[in-house]
């Protein structure tokens, strides 16, 4: 049986073993875009793949929360060039984030994103937004109870950050047209856990629905 989001038998097999609850959303919702920086969405890098349709769905969403003045936060990943932040264990297992050197395009989120100068811009250490950074205080301090999750990759980053914030009790939303992977096979296995585990997989349409 396939292990994928849409495989109607094997959700259905989830539901029966308890899982795949539905958290809905809260009263007042953030947006986080997590890595799309070059490193990540141009194909011809070590870690990118084409992920213009994920950006063109990330930036219908963005105009919604800046039109409410909601709050909006982007991450990428980038270490000074010694690399003492990486640690020596993670850059062994994913050797290729010892190119993501602070200050370098690699770095730089995509222009398409057009990030304001009042929207948060965190680099995290690692895949979770939320490990070894201050984004919880700044989601309590802007008084969020749900995040919408959007951005790559869906098998890394992504997972790891909705299993962050379902820890820490956040709502957790996915638009599934604005997450992206190098993978399918692994995109549509993890949509299918985080549906399943962490989150609500959405279409966008539901969230733009929901927003307006």
């Amino acid at each position: 049986m396939e292990h994928a989001y849409g495989n109607a038998e094997l959700t259905e097999r989830y539901r029966r073993a308890g899982f795949g609850g539905r958290v809905g959303w809260g009263k007042r919702p953030a947006l986080l875009v997590i890595d799309m920086a070059n490193a990540w969405t141009r194909p011809d890098k070590t870690f990118g793949s084409d992920l213009s349709g994920v950006t063109d769905s990330i930036v219908e969403l963005l105009a919604v929360f800046r039109r409410k003045e909601l709050p909006r936060y982007f991450t990428t990943m980038a270490y000074d060039p010694d690399m003492r932040e990486l640690g020596e264990v993670f850059a062994k297992k994913i050797p290729g984030t010892r190119t993501m050197v602070r200050g370098t395009a690699d770095v730089e989120l995509i222009p398409e994103l057009g990030r304001q100068p009042d929207e948060t811009l965190i680099e995290k250490p690692r895949a979770s937004a939320f490990v070894g950074t201050n984004l919880t205080s700044q989601l309590i301090s802007d008084g969020v109870d749900t995040v919408v999750v959007t951005g790559c990759s869906t098998s890394g980053c992504i997972r790891a950050t909705c299993e962050s914030a379902i820890d820490l009790n956040f709502r957790v939303i996915v638009p599934l047209e604005a997450v992206g992977d190098r993978s399918s096979y692994a995109h549509a296995a993890n949509l299918l856990d985080i549906d399943n585990r962490s989150g609500d997989v959405t279409p966008l349409s539901d969230v733009l629905k929901h927003l307006g």
